[in-house]
């Protein structure tokens, strides 16, 4: 067992993911922590795809994160699982699987972006961390092409993350900037520590104490007064305040033991700053001051509490214990396949133990029958970028791949066979955006399905759906990268290509007034010929009505045989349209007369005439379209408001009201022709820089305006066939 990857005590481990936007440098900065601790000997990068969590030949290509993964490292005896991130909101879903693995979260911003390096979706996942009691800090990375100064950018932080929160969102550091290059940037080559009053010179890429001056001393008494003052607003010990203010001096040793409890309870959330290192050197900017903070100050997995429930139980929460040696539970947060060892499963334990060759039990999803069986586990192994190393076990608290789970989907939950139990799957976001797709050849086709089931096991965030009434294949995504992605992957790992067509709505055809028609169906040609004719009248019915047929017809004049005979193509021809190939509903079609032959009648020619007689009716009155309507809430920040409500008025809703969510936010409720939510998400999320959410729910079948209707028809009999 390689010793650098394992972890033996719950204690001595620390998992931590790393949240921020795209272009925030996470990815880098993980690669400069593994660097720091002597995991690797030098730093990848994400653009030629060396980096060690950009490895997925999708990731290389684009030159971006899209999925989750993990670097373990150590430090003072301490693994520190790594948990990289995407950062386009596309991927929300492996934030979030992320988050579920995590004790702590490490919130990563580009000071190069200014207040714009504070994403809408990074302020989102804040007040989701803090709702649960998450600990958090910040980082601020590319302060050598800052826009904004650090102090600058810990006020933005503290504005948009902290809710604007001065006395728990505060810097441990001062930067320490060298000369002024040719184009004026003045590179940071040190920080000062408030509360020790030393220096750390990283010019040469190794930490060195040196004896600078903290130069700016106003600045610096007036920040480590203030981070003094935050510390001991978050103590345990309610006479500290009082001691201080009665000009006691603090110790060193308390002040820094109430920081770490502090951080650790998610009461304060400290500001720290990191770059990579110098060519020639190992350790960057922070990246000491960091990982002591994410070992000293993050908590153990033990102080992280996790429930689950037991079957037969009435589903009565269980509270999980991080301890080797209790009852094994564990849950899967990421699958992926692998072309040569076939499905892959991140697992996160929470408590016992997981061995090589274990047989567990899995169970999720609400317990489906798909989602409780027993499997065997193959191997258990350390992820560390594209490679695995081989563990024997995994202890409560660490994170691990398994192999040869061939039934374990993400979310799924690992326990013993004796004792089967269930974590309940942390929450995602609901797919919106949808993508027609079809198979471009029939080997293709065959293919089609596996793959598709294939990806939506592996991730979460994506949804397949049949769709009976436009006959469309519809793949349901966060955005448009994470779709492409997943079409990419359907090609390159399935083998599967296909052609993205324009997605269609359900669209439904009414008649707007009363209407009668008459169906001939006579041909002769030898032998016995074909003979019917009926006459029927077509009424508008109230909407969810359906198709309702009715029997008027007196003496005989359509025999009785042949009745239902007309109703049968009458319906058929309902469910092919009667205007634009849309399913007809909501309207009374009666039967008042008709003849017919003794000889050459037959159920198929009164079925050709009834069908017949309801295309003819059609064409004596206008036909409606009917669109389905959606029922919208949106959730937006209140200063946001105005700008969603002009845009849901652009896109035909009808707004019903606003009210207040939660604080600083309102949810307008509106209802929206689903025609117009196609790209909703996208739109929205541009809108408002990833901050504003919906969800969207099918309410009815609503008439069509007269101009968009014409235009749809036109169409209809333009297209091929």
């Amino acid at each position: 067992m390689d010793r650098a990857n394992a972890a033996v005590r719950p204690e001595d481990i620390r998992n931590v993911v790393f949240v921020g936007g795209s272009g925030a440098g996470k990815t880098t900065l993980v690669d400069a922590l593994a660097l720091a601790t002597g995991a690797v000997n030098r730093v990848g990068r994400v653009e030629d795809g060396t980096s060690l969590s950009d490895y997925d030949e999708i990731e290389r290509r684009r030159h971006r994160s899209v999925q989750l993964s993990v670097v373990p490292v150590h430090w003072g005896g301490v693994k520190v699982n790594l948990i990289d991130t995407p950062g386009y909101a596309d991927f929300l879903g492996e934030v979030r699987a992320g988050l579920r693995a995590a004790d702590a979260a490490l919130f990563v911003v580009s000071a190069a972006e200014g207040v714009e390096g504070v994403g809408g979706v990074s302020r989102a996942l804040w007040e989701e961390c803090a709702s649960v009691g998450m600990p958090r800090a910040i980082v601020l990375t590319h302060l050598d092409t800052a826009r904004a100064g650090f102090e600058e950018m810990t006020r933005t932080c503290q504005a948009l993350l902290g809710g604007g929160a001065t006395e728990n969102v505060l810097p441990l550091h001062l930067p320490v900037y060298g000369p002024a290059s040719a184009d004026g940037h003045r590179p940071a080559t040190g920080l000062i520590e408030l509360l020790e009053q030393r220096t750390a010179d990283y010019s040469t890429g190794d930490r060195v104490w040196a004896d600078t001056s903290p130069g700016d001393e106003t600045l610096f008494d007036r920040a480590r007064e203030r981070l003094i003052e935050g510390i001991i607003a978050e103590s345990e010990d309610e006479t500290l305040m009082d001691r201080y203010l009665g000009g006691e001096a603090i110790e060193l040793a308390t002040l820094v033991t109430d920081l770490e409890r502090a951080v650790a309870r998610g009461g304060f959330h400290p500001v720290l700053f990191a770059a990579p290192a110098a060519e020639s050197g190992r350790q960057g900017l922070g990246t000491v001051e960091l990982l002591e903070l994410l070992t000293a100050g993050f908590p153990t997995p033990a102080e992280h509490e996790v429930t689950a429930v037991r079957p037969g139980d009435g589903h009565r929460p269980v509270a999980l214990h991080c301890d080797p040696a209790a009852a094994l539970a564990a849950e899967v947060i990421r699958t992926s396949s692998d072309p040569y060892v076939g499905r892959v499963s991140l697992v996160r334990v929470f408590s016992g133990t997981l061995h090589a060759d274990d047989t567990v039990h899995i169970s999720g999803h609400g317990w489906s029958a798909d989602h409780d069986t027993e499997e065997r586990v193959g191997g258990v192994t350390a992820p560390f970028g594209r490679e695995q190393r081989p563990l024997s076990e995994a202890v409560a608290g660490d994170i691990a791949y398994v192999t040869k789970l061939g039934h374990a989907e993400t979310g799924d939950t690992l326990s013993g066979t004796d004792s089967p139990l269930l974590i309940e799957p942390w929450q995602l976001p609901e797919p919106l955006l949808p993508t027609a797709v079809r198979a471009r050849t029939k080997a293709d086709e065959d293919k089609l399905p596996q793959g598709l089931a294939r990806l939506v096991a592996e991730d979460r965030g994506l949804r397949v759906e049949n769709n009976d009434h436009t006959g469309q294949l519809v793949l349901w995504s966060l955005g448009e990268a994470q779709r492409d992605v997943a079409l990419e992957r359907l090609r390159d790992r399935f083998g599967v290509d296909v052609e993205v067509q324009e997605c269609r709505v359900a669209l439904r055809e009414t008649f707007a007034g009363t209407a009668t028609g008459r169906g001939r169906h006579v041909k002769q040609s030898g032998g016995h010929g074909q003979y019917a004719v009926c006459e029927i009248q077509v009424e508008p019915l109230p909407e969810g009505s359906g198709i309702e047929f009715v029997d008027k017809v007196v003496g005989g004049a359509v025999p009785r045989q042949f009745i239902t005979s007309v109703e049968k193509g009458i319906r058929a021809q309902a469910g092919r349209g009667v205007a634009t190939g849309n399913p007809l509903v909501d309207v009374r079609v009666t039967l008042i007369d008709g003849k017919a032959h003794s000889v050459d009648s037959s159920d198929s020619a009164f079925q050709t005439a009834g069908a017949l007689a309801l295309r003819d009716a059609a064409s004596g009155t206008r036909v409606d379209l009917l669109e389905p309507i959606a029922r919208v809430r949106v959730r937006a920040p209140d200063e946001q408001l105005g700008a969603v409500l002009t845009d849901l008025s652009v896109h035909r809703a009808r707004i019903l009201g606003t009210e207040p969510a939660d604080p600083g936010r309102s949810a307008v409720h509106a209802e929206v022709p689903e025609s117009e939510l196609t790209r909703y998400t996208v739109e929205l999320r541009s809108l408002t820089h990833g901050v504003a959410q919906f969800t969207r729910s099918y309410l009815r079948h609503d008439r069509m305006p007269p101009q968009l209707a014409e235009q749809i028809r036109r169409e209809s009999a333009t297209a091929p066939g």
